[in-house]
């Protein structure tokens, strides 16, 4: 293991006790041969032992062995991950609303092994009655019906029901047919795909654009035939890592994605005057927009006003597009270095532009595409997407690729590279996602709090900055010891798959709250820093928790396996209290307990009677102000065991009138108000747990 580690991986000290004197003597003074039984002293243990390790799983322990993942946090000299490259012609009827594609795919096996199967990702097949969901799908439809599948030039018999293996392979395999009706598709190669080689993978398919008549589509969907937005819409080849080989893990419809990055060229086919919005540069501006559309688009990035490239009035072939051939048009797109494409078309769009700022990289443009009815409702999308385009890229790293663009529809908020659906609302959330898992590549099936987590984060400051307001995290760490203990709330380290009724909290909840409290340690700047190191060192590649918890404690030059142990792998709170206050002369002492398993710094907030000696500051001690102190003592005091701690406040014997234990509120507590002295009289102990 690499000396540069920062995150201990050592077990605690045990506390080593002799036996007693009296156990010695006794000892010494048996006869010898004697039977009778020794008296021995009760085993001591710690009241409180602190794991300060990140406990380590089979995986990641092959990635450190293989040096394709380092122990400081960053990409291993042997790192590797898949590339896979799209040629996609698509097209929608939308008489019928079902939408064909032929594709050719091309992936290159970077890694050191050769490959004896291919897995396919096929989320359309979610739609699908027979399929395994989290919850009831509003929609059903057959799903994709693939008609042509042809691995490394061999075609494959798509409409095999009997279980017969695929040519060329040694043992049985799940018949393809049932296979291709599944989410996720494991096909085995009669040939395997060397190390460092490529494959190819050609199919034709369809499926049916699920309508939506309920509030919200369900990551896509349509109105009647007018509107599209078309997403999970193509076979593509799942993720091939260093951690666990293919990604076999089904999609249910909680948990999201994990996607290879690659290169994309996408043709899509749809009636002359409907608008396609998608990932990626538009490549045939000529071909489809007319001379006026181009024109105002020319003059995006000269300002942060919004124009409008077609307006409500400008509607059907001529003069929302060009007039087309046989009635329809091919929109081309092309986007390199992304994970995944979608699209949206619709008769009715409008579409506005404007541009955001990215800090070392200049003007960017981005596109804003809605219902004519809906004008009032996105009037107030472009100062979001801007605002959030700019922040994040100072808070983390500039924005990396060449455009957004943001589209109404039936789904209020769903991202995919370069694009979002989303209502104005969820705009900030939903651009963000630009940053994770767009640009870091993580997987948000198994880790949804290092997608969906940090975004909350993130949104809290950026929302504060936007509205010209002081952010606030504080009391947000404290408040996970609301819900510490109850049994339904599994680990963040749990596969978002089988999450269960906590998924909401698991991928978006507790992360803010755990990086509250790491703020309360190290500082929210800091934290800042760190991450915003963590994702330039992970940029377009596929971080685990394990790189992330590693580099953190790298970038902020702390011990911190305690810390990442108890928030990742565990349930558990720090439910601190002061215990008692004595004062003797000019001296304080303070009882600080913490009862949960988690441990963490004490911070007292020390308030002084307004009159009386100078106060002296102590050598751990800030002044707030000329009347409050705030004094710290670090997590370590807590790691020879005990559960309790006295804290010796010395100020020079200025009376002291109040304390207050966490005074920000930034580590989980059940009851917060054990946490002041002296005592309300209102105060009561909770008288349950969840």
């Amino acid at each position: 293991m690499s000396a540069r580690m920062l995150i201990a991986l050592a077990i605690p000290a045990v506390l080593a006790l002799a036996p007693s004197s009296s156990t010695a003597q006794a000892t010494a003074t048996s006869p010898p041969g004697s039977t009778r039984s020794q008296p021995s002293a009760p085993a001591r243990y710690p009241e409180r032992p602190v794991r300060r390790d990140i406990p380590m799983t089979n995986t990641i322990r092959r990635a450190f062995a293989a040096g394709t993942r380092d122990s400081t946090g960053r990409p291993g000299r042997n790192y590797w991950q898949l590339w896979s490259d799209y040629k996609i012609n698509a097209r929608l009827d939308s008489a019928t609303s079902v939408v064909s594609g032929r594709e050719t795919i091309t992936f290159r096996n970077n890694s050191d092994s050769a490959m004896g199967s291919v897995v396919l990702r096929l989320d359309q097949n979610i739609f699908r009655p027979e399929a395994p969901h989290v919850s009831q799908m509003d929609a059903l439809t057959d799903g994709m019906r693939i008609t042509r599948l042809v691995v490394n030039g061999q075609t494959l018999s798509v409409t095999d029901t009997l279980g017969n293996p695929i040519p060329g392979s040694r043992r049985r395999t799940t018949p393809l047919s049932r296979a291709l009706k599944q989410t996720s598709a494991r096909i085995d190669l009669p040939t395997p795909i060397a190390a460092h080689s490529s494959g190819t993978i050609e199919a034709d398919w369809s499926f049916q654009v699920p309508r939506t008549d309920g509030p919200r589509g369900f990551r896509m969907g349509r109105w009647a035939d007018t509107l599209y937005q078309v997403a999970q819409w193509y076979p593509r080849v799942a993720v091939f890592d260093d951690l666990r080989g293919w990604d076999t893990d089904p999609y249910l419809g909680n948990g999201e994605f994990y996607n290879n990055f690659g290169h994309f060229d996408v043709s899509i086919d749809v009636p002359a005057g409907w608008i396609v919005g998608a990932t990626g540069v538009l490549q045939n501006p000529t071909d489809v927009l007319t001379p006026t559309a181009r024109e105002r688009l020319s003059h995006i990035l000269e300002s942060d006003s919004t124009r409008t490239i077609v307006s409500a009035a400008e509607r059907g072939p001529g003069k929302s597009t060009a007039a087309g051939t046989n009635g329809r048009l091919v929109w081309r797109f092309v986007a390199d270095t992304v994970g995944d494409f979608a699209w949206a078309t619709a008769n009715q769009f409008v579409w506005d532009a404007s541009r955001a700022t990215i800090p070392g990289r200049g003007p960017v443009p981005f596109n804003v595409m809605y219902l004519p009815g809906h004008a009032q409702a996105y009037a107030d999308g472009p100062h979001v997407v801007r605002h959030a385009l700019e922040y994040y890229s100072k808070l983390w790293m500039p924005y990396a690729f060449p455009q957004l663009t943001m589209v109404d529809g039936p789904e209020l908020g769903m991202e995919y590279p370069m694009f979002i659906m989303s209502a104005v609302f969820a705009a900030d959330h939903e651009t963000g996602h630009e940053w994770w898992p767009m640009m870091v590549g993580v997987n948000e099936t198994w880790y949804g709090w290092m997608d969906e987590g940090f975004n909350q984060y993130m949104n809290i400051l950026s929302d504060a900055d936007r509205e010209k307001k002081p952010y606030t995290l504080d009391s947000l760490g404290t408040s996970y010891g609301r819900i510490s203990g109850n049994e339904l709330e599994p680990p963040l380290m749990w596969d978002e798959n089988y999450a269960g009724p906590f998924y909401g909290f698991v991928a978006y909840g507790k992360a803010p709250l755990m990086l509250s409290s790491l703020g309360g340690i190290v500082g929210d700047s800091a934290v800042w820093r760190a991450m915003s190191d963590y994702a330039k060192a992970w940029r377009f590649k596929h971080p685990s928790p394990w790189d992330y918890a590693n580099f953190m404690s790298n970038a902020l030059h702390q011990d911190l396996g305690w810390f990442w142990n108890y928030w990742l792998f565990t349930t558990e709170s720090v439910d601190g209290s002061i215990q008692n206050v004595r004062t003797s002369g000019r001296r304080t002492a303070v009882t600080i307990r913490q009862s949960g398993q988690m441990p963490s710094p004490i911070i007292l907030k020390v308030e002084f009677a307004t009159t009386g000696s100078a106060i002296r500051p102590m050598a751990n001690s800030r002044m707030a102000d000329a009347n409050t102190a705030i004094v710290t003592w670090p997590v370590d005091v807590w790691f020879a065991g005990s559960r309790t701690f006295t804290a010796n406040l010395d100020f020079g014997g200025r009376a002291i009138t109040k304390i207050t234990l966490d005074p920000n509120g930034r580590f989980p507590d059940r009851d917060v108000t054990d946490n002041v002295w002296p005592r309300s009289p209102a105060a009561t102990k909770p008288t349950g747990r969840n």
